[in-house]
């Protein structure tokens, strides 16, 4: 069964089930970045994932690099030394084609995510327009 359909949802519906951690939506964010950058060092990541950040939390350097490990050991990231240039050696990300499914897989589980909350939004308004007054 791919990422992102389950046996509670069926095949069709793209779900967050079998995404693996939301956690400050660092996952899908990062597979953009690579998508959208190509091959890139994890410092310019850094830079440019927080100008996407899914919600209003900073994302930590840490969770970026835990999250670029994760991706690279179920396959949709490879990373190299980059050894050319003065200073140390840096690593170097780049997405793998299942790392672009992956990535789509992820746009219809945040789009499914996104019609979702907005009708909880338009739920609870019309909730409390409803509340009898204290």
């Amino acid at each position: 069964m791919p990422r992102g359909i389950c046996h509670r949802h069926g095949e069709n519906v793209p779900c967050s089930c079998g995404m693996g951690n939301l956690y400050r939506f660092v996952e899908p964010v990062a597979l953009f970045l690579l998508k959208t950058k190509g091959r890139t060092h994890g410092y310019d990541l850094v830079g440019a994932l927080n100008d996407y950040a899914l919600s209003d939390s900073v994302v930590e350097p840490g969770a970026l690099y835990r999250t670029l490990r994760r991706l690279e050991e179920n396959g949709y990231v490879v990373s190299s030394w980059d050894v050319t240039g003065a200073g140390p050696a840096r690593r170097v990300y780049e997405l793998t084609p299942a790392g672009d499914v992956h990535l789509q897989e992820w746009g219809a589980v945040l789009e499914r995510m996104s019609q979702s909350l907005g009708r909880f939004v338009l739920d609870v308004r019309a909730a409390v327009a409803e509340a009898p007054p204290e």
